[in-house]
């Protein structure tokens, strides 16, 4: 068995794959506090739970954007799996050419997304993740990694207003029945709910007008689905890319 391990900066997800199936997925919080110990003993229980045999995981690969957890990661998998984790970085092999000016600032997680969204569909692609921060990425018809652009995530944005805007509540993000808020919370609402599909329809028009043909665009992240619903120029969904895109990279380091 595979066990993939995608760090982000807010939740830790990780799968156990048996060949090319995904057979069990569980999320955590990220801490950087939290020990390798302490993730591995979680991780067996999980596994536990789910009638996993830990002792048949032969093999893993990581990919981290909170470089503090990479090597608590990393002998996590090594202590309690004893298999020496493949770790997504420079030198791996993505089978994906990486057209940024400098290749290094590509996030491990934007490019593991970008070879699972390819590996699927084999042709020009943006794919959207609502993460921690919101990403869009462009991938050529070619299998090529263009670039891209950030913008602050939805969780962020939220907290930011709440904090920021003293008299603003924290509110839960749930579509309101009106864009036209008439209150506090709906009008919050409406504006990170239709805003964002906004945001991301815009970018992913701007976008599609400097790459060739016309791409396929696939959302992924927490929020996926929610925002996906009001994005006009979303096609589709998957919230385990990530994890996908860690296998078939897995697969082209033997």
């Amino acid at each position: 068995m595979l066990l993939v391990v995608d760090v982000g900066n807010s939740n830790i997800v990780l799968g156990i794959y048996r060949d090319q199936e995904l057979i069990a997925h569980w999320r955590l919080a990220t801490n950087v506090k939290q020990t390798c110990d302490e993730y591995g003993m979680m991780l067996l229980q999980l596994m536990q739970h789910s009638d996993l045999d830990s002792k048949q995981v032969d093999g893993s690969i990581i990919s981290c954007v909170v470089p503090p957890l990479l090597q608590s990661f990393e002998a996590m998998v090594r202590i309690y799996f004893n298999v020496r984790p493949l770790v997504v970085g420079p030198g791996i092999k993505t089978g994906m050419p990486i057209l940024y000016d400098n290749p290094r600032e590509v996030g491990a997680d934007r490019i593991v997304n970008a070879v699972a969204a390819y590996e699927r569909f084999k042709r020009a692609l943006i794919v959207v993740d609502f993460g921690t921060a919101t990403t869009l990425d462009a991938i050529s018809e070619r299998g090529e990694y263009l670039g891209g652009a950030i913008c602050p995530g939805i969780t962020i944005s939220m907290e930011a207003l709440f904090l920021k805007a003293s008299k603003l509540p924290r509110v839960e993000l749930t579509k309101p029945k009106r864009v036209i808020g008439r209150n506090t919370v709906n009008s919050i609402q409406s504006g990170i709910l239709y805003g964002y599909a906004g945001l991301v329809d815009r970018l992913i028009e701007r976008m599609s007008q400097e790459m060739d043909g016309s791409p396929v665009v696939i959302a992924t992240g927490g929020l996926a689905e929610r925002i996906s619903i009001e994005a006009t120029r979303i096609e589709h969904t998957d919230n385990m890319l990530t994890l996908e895109g860690l296998r078939v990279i897995f697969e082209r380091n033997p």
